[in-house]
């Protein structure tokens, strides 16, 4: 029962955070309709941009100064990046996104190398919050969760309840009349696209030091970032949320009870012995096909929903 209830702890805490990293991409989508495919790019920038600034001035400046940093750098990619090629369509500023995410890649390459940097969790949280049937749970753990309840909340609260929410979903599909009533749309845009920005360099700030902060780290999280939008349905906030609890959870029993698939083949009379191409599927655990389940659930998804589970538009 412990492994099962520290399983379920795990799941929801990396729920958490790519439901925090997909968060911003969620926004900028549901805002501006645009697919940001370097949002994971931000997201490895954040978790750099700590490890720097915390080795100067610890972690807590840190969590303030890099997510800043990363918005006001989406916020200039999309002004001078973005904007200029918005008017060529959709296609146009995936090929700008999907560019830009290599760009980012070779300039962190550049300035840090290719090696992990050792970006470790702060001291003062450095300790077990809990224990129960022997086992440790962490305060920084908590901390992740804590943290992103709260993106969760207020996404949701300034999405829907403030005047600023109402003006930038209405500047989505009426920009005419948002510009005519005296807002600037553009800035909106850009500012909206910075924030989204910002949000992922504080998922990498408080994951980077998790997870690994090294080169690998958005080419390894940004494809799963895109399962939890698309399952979850593009632009849906609370379909983000549930999509990426569903998968962190998925993935966690998955490792944690790493059942055989013998038993399975075993009811249709296969030995455990058999060669060729079925002793390899006979010695298949749920442990091995553990990286692979998003993506079968994004397949089962498409064909059965393509607007995802609260989307209101197709993939």
């Amino acid at each position: 029962m412990e492994v099962f209830a520290f399983s379920l702890f795990n799941g929801v805490l990396y729920g958490m955070l790519l439901f925090m990293l997909a968060s911003g991409l969620t926004l900028i989508f549901s805002m501006m309709g645009v697919l940001n495919f370097a949002h994971a790019s931000f997201f490895m920038l954040g978790a750099y941009l700590a490890y720097q600034i915390s080795a100067y001035v610890g972690f807590w400046p840190g969590l303030v100064v890099a997510p800043l940093i990363v918005g006001v750098v989406g916020a200039a990619v999309e002004r001078w990046g973005l904007r200029p090629v918005h008017k060529f369509g959709h296609v146009a500023e995936l090929l700008f996104t999907f560019g830009l995410a290599f760009v980012i890649e070779e300039v962190v390459q550049l300035i840090w190398g290719k090696v992990p940097m050792p970006y470790d969790i702060p001291a003062s949280m450095n300790f077990a919050a809990f224990s129960w049937q022997g086992l440790d749970y962490s305060a920084y753990r908590l901390f992740m969760l804590v943290i992103s309840v709260a993106i969760f909340a207020a996404l949701f609260l300034f999405i829907a309840k403030t005047r600023i929410g109402l003006i930038i979903q209405a500047a989505l599909t009426q920009p005419n009349i948002v510009s005519a009533l005296g807002h600037d749309v553009p800035r909106i845009f850009m500012w909206t696209f910075g924030f989204g920005c910002a949000l992922a360099g504080l998922a990498g700030v408080i994951g980077g030091n998790v997870l690994g902060t090294e080169p690998a780290m958005a080419i390894t999280l940004g494809p799963i970032v895109f399962v939890v939008i698309v399952i979850g349905g593009l632009g849906s906030l609370w379909g983000a949320l549930i999509a990426a609890l569903f998968i962190g959870i998925v993935d966690n029993l998955a490792i944690s009870y790493d059942l055989s698939a013998y038993p399975l083949f075993a009811a249709f009379g296969v030995e455990r012995d058999v060669a060729g191409f079925m002793q390899d599927l006979v010695r298949l655990t749920t442990a091995s096909i553990a990286p692979v389940l998003p993506y079968f659930l994004l397949v089962l998804i498409l064909i059965v929903r393509p607007r995802g589970l609260f989307g209101t538009r197709d993939v």
